[in-house]
């Protein structure tokens, strides 16, 4: 890499505050809002609004549409369209 030229690349700590979950990664993201990690360093704080805690995939809450289901329904209720 060149120097001089690309962002520093350091610890940060991401904090999902509707999770409460918290975890330390290294980023060239920046805040001036800090955080006093469980090591005693302190790092500055980015808050997410999702993350892997609270997405419904990564937790298992996600729902399955059943749109072949939701077509079948449709075409009982209005019959099948004509070939024309």
């Amino acid at each position: 890499m060149q120097p001089g030229i690309h962002p520093a690349y350091e610890p940060v700590v991401f904090r999902d505050r509707a999770a409460d979950f918290a975890f330390l990664t290294r980023s060239t993201a920046t805040s001036d809002a800090t955080v006093e990690w469980t090591d005693g360093n302190t790092y500055p704080v980015i808050d997410v609004e999702i993350s892997s805690a609270s997405h419904p995939f990564y937790t298992g809450t996600a729902r399955v549409l059943d749109t072949a289901g939701r077509v079948e329904r449709f075409e009982r209720r209005y019959g099948k369209r004509e070939a024309r």
